[in-house]
């Protein structure tokens, strides 16, 4: 098995086929074709399923499907630690929207002006969303809300510390315990949200389950129709420093539920050069994340400039 036999085969997955897998190879299609074969000859196994012009995966393909992808990728890691050159290619990022909006400018500008020829791709999502991107090697490394389970597959570097807090119109009535939000409508975000699970489990809890739920894909947005009245959301208490929080009121969530590490994953055996950069980038900024959290705990109980803005003692 060579490793331009594992080129040719995760070139034709990740191209769905062999022309067009040609194509990306500038070689004839016959020739890829042969190469496969020869692929599952050596192996002693078949790979794909062929059906017409439609090649699937076998349970054989997936698993060489994994090695091949890590070999492929230590094969790089191997030439490029040989060259002593500076970090480049792309970096693919996930990230919680709240997190890309108020704690990773700062983090990206730093890492870009250390690292220019690295070119960042960012994609947003949902907690549960950004860890099957991450499992699917869709992304290289994800900021999330909710640390996974022990697992040597991946490794976990925390660094923020988020507050949550439940918001809600000006115009609503004080809300000191759940049953003060009967027949409320929830705004979040859709299914897989951290943030809303552990809400959500705390109202089931109280017997207090939303009485609607509006999905939305933006703080903004969600910011808007609370002010507007049409229900409670929670959020972190970052994003409102960064919307038009202007008539909404903040209630502090119970003690056991407000606080959320956002960590770094990142899969443990396949680590790039510029994925090492950014994890000794952000650990050296690691003591200045938890000062700001610090600094936001302090000023809790401090006068706030708008009436609408005093956030209320923690519920039940």
């Amino acid at each position: 098995m060579e490793l331009s036999d594992l080129k040719i085969f995760k070139s034709v997955v990740d191209e769905g086929g062999i022309v067009r897998a040609a194509k990306t190879l500038h070689r004839v299609p016959s020739n890829v074709s042969a190469r496969v074969k020869q692929l599952e000859l050596s192996i002693g196994a078949r790979l794909f399923y062929r059906s017409k012009q439609r090649l699937t995966l076998t349970p054989h393909g997936e698993r060489l499907l994994e090695y091949a992808v890590r070999m492929l990728r230590l094969s790089d890691e191997a030439h490029a630690a040989m060259r002593p050159t500076a970090p480049d290619g792309v970096l693919k990022l996930g990230s919680l929207e709240s997190t890309a909006a108020g704690r990773l400018p700062a983090v990206l500008a730093k890492y870009h002006r250390a690292f220019p020829q690295v070119r960042i791709e960012l994609t947003t999502g949902t907690n549960d969303a950004m860890l099957v991107a991450l499992q699917e090697r869709r992304v290289d490394a994800a900021f999330i809300a909710e640390v996974p389970h022990p697992s040597h597959q991946l490794s976990v570097l925390p660094l923020f510390t988020e507050r949550v807090v439940l918001i809600s119109a000006a115009a609503h009535g004080p809300i000191r315990r759940a049953s003060d939000m009967k027949g409320d409508s929830l705004i979040t975000f859709p299914p897989g949200c951290a943030y809303r699970r552990t809400f959500e489990h705390w109202l089931g809890h109280k017997g207090v389950p939303p009485a609607r739920v509006l999905e939305m894909n933006s703080y903004h947005a969600i910011v808007a129709c609370v002010a507007a009245g049409a229900g409670v959301a929670v959020v972190p208490e970052s994003v409102l420093e960064i919307v038009d929080s202007r008539h909404i009121v903040q209630h502090a969530l119970p003690r056991a539920h407000e606080r959320f590490v956002t960590p770094l994953v990142w899969r443990t055996q396949e680590v790039s050069r510029a994925l090492v950069a950014l994890i000794e980038s952000v650990k050296g900024g690691r003591e200045n994340y938890r000062q700001g959290g610090r600094k936001a705990r302090a000023t809790e109980g401090s006068e706030p400039d708008h009436a609408q803005e005093a956030v209320r003692r923690p519920m039940a």
